[in-house]
């Protein structure tokens, strides 16, 4: 992982960034002192953003609202551990 100061950051941050598209984590520090990370997207996020942007989906800290829940088939999940348990 790099180490890059704000200052340095600041200068070059294109070149910080392209590293990043390009899959490398950077951690950016304040006088020595680790404070962020520059990380590449996953393609989940990225999948989130684009639902965001065409108004799919939205997010005010809580649950997403758009997105559809979880399907179970079969015997739900509490009933599976109480029939291992026994």
């Amino acid at each position: 992982m790099q180490k890059v100061g704000i200052k340095e950051l600041r200068s070059r941050l294109s070149e910080y960034v392209g590293r990043a598209t390009g899959g490398e984590h950077i951690l950016v520090t304040d006088r020595g002192v680790p404070v962020a990370e520059l990380v590449p997207l996953t393609p989940i996020r990225r999948k989130l953003l684009r639902l965001a942007d065409e108004g799919e989906l939205s997010w005010n800290g809580g649950k997403p609202t758009g997105a559809r829940g979880i399907v179970v088939r079969g015997e739900s999940v509490s009933d599976t551990v109480i029939r291992d348990r026994g």
